[in-house]
């Protein structure tokens, strides 16, 4: 079984790519999630949701989000509405979480945080 990562760990990481490793397992998925409050595991993701003041804000984060996952080379399914948005992340390429996926959640939240919400 997969240790937990902590989150400042985490943080310090760089996205992989990831070939012929296996996904992790359900339990391991919420062992990692503690480490990352407001995130859960649904339809084979990782998701949550942000909420904002308004359109402009959101747009903000999206595009600040679309860098951050640009340069990670990990990048999310985005849902996005006037004052929220929601992240989902996954790995194709071994048809379930990775690693990645909890990395760029990490920096996700830190995204959202220096946004000032």
């Amino acid at each position: 079984m997969k240790a937990a990562i902590p989150r400042q760990q985490l943080l310090a990481k760089k996205s992989r790519p990831i070939t012929g490793e296996r996904p992790y397992t359900d339990s391991e998925i919420e062992v990692q999630l503690l480490e990352l409050p407001g995130w859960s595991l649904r339809d084979s993701a990782i998701e949550r949701s942000y909420a904002f003041r308004d359109y402009y804000d959101t747009i903000a984060f999206v595009n600040a989000l679309a860098w951050m996952v640009h340069g990670e080379d990990h990048h999310p399914e985005l849902i996005v509405s006037y004052n929220r948005c929601t992240v989902r992340f996954n790995t194709h390429s071994v048809a379930g979480m990775s690693e990645n996926d909890f990395i760029c959640a990490a920096k996700t939240d830190a995204v959202f945080g220096r946004a000032g919400n």
